[in-house]
């Protein structure tokens, strides 16, 4: 992004291991009902505001706020939005029952202009409240509601195989099962595999979703030491498959790889899913 970072109320260019995610995304809140055991937040620069229920960021007085400004600041950035979309979100699961309507109320925004969004979750059972708000009375209005959020919107969910680690999500197979029903009806659907527990459980969440994922990213569990042998022939089973991947820094780095001389189906931090 250069020098020219853009640091909104809502809106922002990440920086970091999170600026590798993705160019631009949006916090709303911070904190997560989760729960999760490896949850870098709890951790890191956050912890000091984090909590197992997720608060409207102090910066907004209420949502009606924090919407009125959400929209400003794309309108104020809309142009690098078209080209690069938007992310939610790094500080909360978007599609929390405490989070959603705010997701959805921005995510029609986008949707009016043209830009992409990606959204990252742990939930399998926000369907009803996410798709409802959306539908309109007008069956062909409704149709072309559908046309537009299945061009504009990304369904990502984080896959670990690791229920027991992530105590107040949906388990794993639940979002597996959401993944295939919102692929089938339309929608770009990725997986992030990330963190890496275990190699075996990684692999066996990329076999599962094969045919119905169309990108897979791929990162480890921050702080862990990982046998680069062992980290090489993951990778070589994962790129035997049918699908694109998107193996972040750190993995390259421990696996001692190169970039440039990975497996075809290996793509860079800039890979569009959306002109597929």
């Amino acid at each position: 992004m250069g020098n020219n970072r853009f640091n909104g109320k809502a809106i922002y260019n990440p920086s970091g291991k999170a600026g590798e995610y993705s160019d631009w995304a949006c916090n709303f809140y911070t904190g997560c009902s989760n729960n999760c055991d490896y949850c870098y937040c709890k951790k890191g620069v956050m912890s000091h505001v984090w909590s197992d229920t997720p608060k409207l960021k102090k910066c907004f007085r209420d949502e009606e706020e924090a919407i009125s400004i959400f929209e400003k600041e794309l309108l104020a950035n809309l142009r690098e939005l078209q080209k690069h979309g938007l992310f939610f979100s790094f500080t909360t699961d978007p599609m929390l029952p405490q989070t959603i309507d705010l997701t959805v109320r921005a995510i029609k925004i986008c949707v009016h202009h043209s830009v992409n969004v990606k959204i990252l979750t742990k939930r399998a059972d926000f369907a009803e409240k996410f798709f409802r708000p959306l539908c309109s009375k007008s069956a062909l209005n409704e149709n072309l509601m559908h046309i537009a959020y299945t061009r504009h919107i990304a369904f990502g969910f984080t896959l670990t195989g690791h229920d027991e680690l992530e105590s107040n999500a949906s388990s794993n197979s639940d979002r597996i099962k959401a993944m295939k029903v919102l692929h089938e009806s339309g929608y770009k659907t990725f997986a992030s595999i990330e963190p890496i527990i275990d190699l075996e459980g990684s692999l066996s969440m990329i076999i599962s979703t094969v045919g119905f994922c169309d990108l897979y990213k791929v990162g480890l569990l921050s702080g862990k030491k990982y046998n680069w042998r062992e980290l090489r022939g993951f990778m070589l089973a994962c790129t035997s498959l049918k699908s694109k991947f998107y193996f972040k820094d750190s993995f390259i780095s421990q696996a001692d790889l190169d970039r440039a001389n990975l497996p075809q189906s290996c793509v860079g931090r800039d890979y569009d899913m959306f002109k597929m």
